[in-house]
C-alpha cells in the first residue's frame, strides 16, 4: 500500500521501469549490441523524454518497434521497402506515450500488414534485438528501436500500407545477407545472423 515515504509510481516511473526490465532482458549479440544496450539504458533511466510527441523528431532520440514476420515453414523473413528511409527493413513503427511496446506491435501489425500480431515460439513476445541508430533524410533523429520476432504463413499477407512503402519482399537468411548493405536497414545483417543463431539453438533443444 502506498504511503507518503513510499508513493505509488506515477505512469511514468512504470513505463520507464517496464522498459529497463525489458531491455535488460535482452542477450547481447555482438559488443555493438551491447553498447546499445548501455546507451538505452541510460537513456530510459536518465529521466529524458522517451516517447516521440510530435513528428518527425521531438525529441530528438525516441523509442520505435520493429516486427520481423518469419514465416518458419518456409524460412523467410519479411522486408519492407521503406518509401522515407529508401531502404529494405522490418516493418514498424513509433511507441506512443506511455504505451506497452507489445501493444504498439500490435497495432503497428494491423494498419502496416493487416494481420494480427503472433509472438513468434522462437522469442515470445520480449524484444529479441535492440539498436540505437541515426536516422536519415528530412527530420534526422536517433531511434531506439526494439526488434520482435512474429510467426506469419506467408500466404496470410496479401496487402500492405502503401503509404509507406513501395513493396514488400520475403527473403530467405542467405538472401538477406547476400544483400549490399547500402539496401538494407544498417543493423539487418547482425538481426540476421542473431536470429539464424537463435533457430538454430532452437532446433538443437
Amino acid at each position: 500500500m502506498a504511503s507518503a515515504d513510499h508513493p505509488l509510481p506515477t505512469p511514468d516511473d512504470q513505463s520507464r521501469s517496464q522498459l529497463l526490465d525489458l531491455v535488460g532482458a535482452i542477450e547481447p549479440w555482438d559488443d555493438l549490441e551491447r553498447t546499445h544496450l548501455d546507451t538505452a539504458m541510460q537513456w530510459i533511466a536518465g529521466g529524458a523524454a522517451i516517447y516521440r510527441l510530435r513528428k518527425p523528431d521531438v525529441p530528438a532520440m525516441h523509442l520505435v518497434v520493429y516486427f520481423v514476420v518469419l514465416d518458419i515453414k518456409h524460412g523467410r523473413l519479411l522486408l519492407v521497402a521503406h518509401r522515407k528511409a529508401g531502404l529494405w527493413l522490418p516493418a514498424g513503427g513509433h511507441v506512443e506515450p506511455d504505451e506497452d511496446p507489445w501493444a504498439a506491435v500490435v497495432r503497428e501489425c494491423q494498419e502496416e500488414l493487416g494481420i494480427e500480431a503472433v509472438a513468434s515460439p522462437i522469442t515470445g513476445d520480449r524484444p529479441f534485438f535492440l539498436t540505437v541508430t541515426r536516422t536519415r533524410g528530412h527530420g534526422t533523429h536517433t531511434d531506439v528501436s526494439l526488434w520482435y520476432v512474429l510467426h506469419a504463413d506467408g500466404r496470410t499477407i496479401t496487402s500492405y500500407d502503401e503509404g509507406e512503402f513501395n513493396a514488400i519482399r520475403w527473403m530467405t537468411d542467405d538472401q538477406v545477407l547476400d544483400e549490399p548493405a547500402e539496401v538494407l536497414d544498417p543493423h539487418m545483417r547482425r538481426f540476421t545472423h542473431k536470429l539464424r543463431h537463435a533457430r538454430a539453438e532452437g532446433q538443437q533443444g
